[in-house]
């Protein structure tokens, strides 16, 4: 008892030093979950415990780095869910234009390696020119945010992609596929907590999908409600199929559709 007694005390010390040093305050997250992928992290590098760890992160910034992409449990594709991309383009889009015009504001929250901006930037490349798209793009993860500027991808994220976007946007390089510079100028990549940074504002359309399901459910109620004062009335947030916002109307949304929530004109 004594052990898993001075074992939580070590982890409630541990959080506080990662808080300190990297932004990422992990009571945001469930704990079980965390705990278990840092406790894994630390097996793997062979050292024993908690301190043992945070004097490594703090000596090798490589190992920082490693730890810090770890935390953000970074998983993406294009398209992912292409029957929500579907409602996107053929419902949501449209009645996006009509209040807004094409220039829309659009942001990509938790945006990982890119793959959600850049699919933004392809489906809207149906209705108008690169020229007039721009899409904000952020993350915790500087790793990642590098990733994501390079734009170099395995076949398998592109899986979903339509052949016609594929063919025009990608080219194949050995067994993987570089993005275009052209869609590369449509997005603008910031770093980016959500937890703790001041959010864009009059945002017509906030893509964050798969992300919230690792945050506790107060930490997400108050994204959800930071989302909402970042939309512009008439704007419409784009959740993933691995989330749930059982008390929107509390906050003030109303349901498009499954996964699209409108912040009321």
């Amino acid at each position: 008892m004594q052990g898993l007694m001075d074992s939580m005390y070590d982890y409630e010390y541990f959080k506080g030093q990662v808080l300190k040093l990297t932004k990422i305050d992990l009571n945001a997250y469930k704990e079980k979950q965390m705990k278990r992928r840092i406790d894994t992290l630390i097996s793997r590098h062979h050292l024993d415990g908690y301190q043992a760890f945070l004097d490594r992160i703090q000596e090798d910034s490589d190992v920082m780095e490693e730890f810090v992409n770890y935390l953000t449990i970074n998983v993406s594709e294009f398209y992912r869910n292409p029957d929500q991309w579907e409602i996107l383009d053929k419902e949501v889009f449209q009645s996006l234009f009509e209040r807004f015009g094409q220039r829309l504001t659009i942001w990509s929250a938790a945006c990982s390696t890119g793959d959600e901006p850049y699919s933004l930037v392809m489906a809207l490349s149906r209705y108008m020119p690169l020229s007039r798209i721009k899409i904000i793009a952020t993350d915790i993860d500087k790793q990642v945010l590098l990733a994501a500027k390079n734009g170099i991808y395995p076949a398998k994220s592109l899986e979903n992609v339509p052949k016609d976007l594929k063919d025009k946007f990608f080219v194949e390089e050995g067994s993987l596929y570089r993005i275009s510079d052209e869609v590369k100028r449509c997005v603008e990549f910031r770093e980016h907590n959500l937890l703790r940074d001041t959010y864009p504002s009059n945002v017509n359309l906030i893509v964050c999908r798969n992300v919230l399901i690792y945050f506790t459910e107060e930490a997400k109620d108050e994204i959800f409600k930071k989302f909402y004062n970042s939309l512009s009335h008439g704007g419409i947030l784009f959740l993933g199929s691995t989330e749930q916002m059982i008390g929107y109307k509390e906050v003030g949304y109303q349901r498009r559709a499954s996964f699209f929530f409108e912040k009321p004109v």
